[in-house]
């Protein structure tokens, strides 16, 4: 019973049994996910979901470290994501820009958003630069 207790009060750590591997190319992922390695159309897609802010604060929802991985096959743009909690109330909104943002590169003809939850969102997935919006917007991080 001590255990429990000590256990349930220590750091999450993600699942011992769960491995969380990149939709690209099946490596283990390393988060957040920046897009920073990407070239050619992906690149593009990186760059518009860039674009797209949260709605309840000035931050990109890259930054924010809610893209998970972005994959360009056969002119469809495959984005998976996240959402900072389950309930979130903007989740059809956010979706839906992130869809089109997706969508807008020459060279995607269509994007598939896959909402996923685990890894779960903490604010460990934060950008250095999303911390200082989330500052600048009076949010301490």
């Amino acid at each position: 019973m001590e255990d429990d207790i000590e256990a349930a009060g220590s750091e999450p750590t993600p699942c011992a049994y769960t491995e969380y591997h990149d939709i690209k190319s099946g490596v283990e992922r390393d988060l957040p996910a920046t897009g920073s390695d990407a070239e050619g159309v992906e690149a593009r897609v990186w760059d518009a979901l860039r674009e797209v802010e949260d709605p309840e604060m000035p931050v990109s929802v890259v930054d924010l470290g809610l893209i998970y991985g972005v994959s360009v096959a056969d002119g469809v743009a495959a984005v998976e994501m996240t959402l900072t909690y389950t309930g979130c109330p903007a989740r059809s909104m956010i979706t839906d820009e992130i869809e089109r943002a997706a969508a807008s590169p020459d060279g995607v003809e269509a994007a598939d958003v896959r909402l996923v939850w685990s890894p779960e969102w903490t604010l460990d997935m934060v950008t250095e630069a999303g911390r200082e919006r989330l500052r600048e917007f009076g949010v301490s991080v």
